[in-house]
């Protein structure tokens, strides 16, 4: 337990004197919401029984085949996860992360690989988060027809949450009258529009110019896909890593803290409090 108290004072201390935050979030930041963890596949089927009965893994719903295979499949998933995105309240670690960052000179900028937009819920700036995968609240065409992205906002999908189905009409869209998709980044997914997500990344890379002494927080980031773990390391400055799995960090001057989002931001947060008392 010492250690894990002296890995959270060394991370405190590294906030303390950091000009920037950046934070880096994988799947892990929403297991304290209360969002399923799809890791394994035992995770995912429990979550989606239909899809175990079906022998259906992640990867392969999560992919643009079913959208253009079995449409009405494919939309139960992520019309179900839309809503699900929607009623579920970001956990109290979202707030402690913006008051660490609000007290930091150029604040922070947020690198997701989650959909979910709970950052943006959460009272982020929405001109400071970078969603890499894309937005389950974003739509565009399937085919897609033109490069127009748009919100999904007036959506409300009728799902039949047992056969994993759409039963309300399909999204569509309003160019070509086609179905429309989710503007995520899928599995073996050629046709995902990524003007959104490179504008977002544009901002970022200005924002970055800005940073004397950033520092990276990297949160419940995983190495089976490691988009996010890789983007922090490589931008060469203090990392502090977030994770009760896989919180192994390389180089002396790097953290690892291996607990829970929650956990973890609730004892950075006390600390760097009493380091600035």
């Amino acid at each position: 337990m010492d250690s894990i108290l002296d890995a959270i004072w060394r991370a405190a201390e590294l906030l303390a004197h950091a000009d920037g935050l950046i934070i880096t979030s994988g799947a892990g930041m929403g297991i304290d919401s209360g969002l399923p963890d799809f890791r394994g596949t035992n995770g995912f089927w429990n979550a989606y029984p239909a899809l175990g009965h079906a022998m259906i893994h992640f990867e392969e719903i999560a992919s643009p085949h079913y959208f253009h295979e079995n449409p009405r499949l494919a939309w139960g998933f992520y019309g179900h996860r839309l809503q699900l995105y929607r009623q579920t309240a970001p956990h109290a670690g979202f707030a402690l992360l913006r008051q660490i960052s609000e007290g930091l000179p150029q604040g922070a900028h947020v690198v997701t690989s989650n959909v979910d937009g709970h950052f943006q819920q959460a009272g982020f700036d929405p001109n400071r988060i970078t969603e890499i995968h894309g937005s389950i609240h974003h739509l565009q065409c399937l085919r897609p027809c033109q490069g127009n992205i748009w919100s999904a906002e007036t959506l409300q999908p009728e799902i039949d949450i047992h056969a994993c189905r759409i039963i309300s009409d399909f999204p569509r869209c309003a160019y070509c009258n086609g179905i429309a998709r989710p503007n995520v980044m899928m599995f073996n997914d050629t046709a995902w529009l990524s003007s959104r997500s490179e504008e977002q990344e544009g901002r970022l890379h200005v924002w970055l110019e800005k940073l004397n002494n950033p520092v990276v927080m990297e949160i419940g980031a995983g190495t089976r896909i490691a988009s996010i773990r890789q983007f922090g390391e490589q931008l060469g400055c203090p990392l502090i890593r977030i994770n009760p799995n896989e919180a192994q960090v390389r180089g002396s001057g790097n953290v690892s803290i291996p607990e829970g989002a929650l956990d973890a931001l609730r004892e950075i947060h006390a600390c760097l409090k009493e380091i600035k008392a």
